[in-house]
């Protein structure tokens, strides 16, 4: 396969594999990575959701607990 080398053919030489091998290893620990984090968003996106559903139940208790006094307190 004649190239723009004054066509001489490419050759694979040991550098260039070992570059190729360490691309590869590198590509594959960054889709690795990325996958990780992409389950790591994942389950901070559903514990934000349980802490918010917390913080709902805490203030509709507090808010019920508020109403049951007044309700107490109106005679009637």
């Amino acid at each position: 396969m004649p190239d723009d080398r004054g066509g001489f053919e490419s050759f694979e030489c040991a550098p260039g594999l070992r570059l190729e091998a360490y691309e590869r290893l590198a590509a594959l620990q960054f889709k690795t990575l990325q996958e990780r984090i992409e389950k790591h968003e994942g389950t901070i996106e559903r514990l934000e959701k349980r802490l918010w559903l917390t913080v709902y139940g805490v203030a509709a208790a507090i808010i019920g607990q508020a109403f049951q006094s007044l309700i107490a307190a109106v005679p009637g």
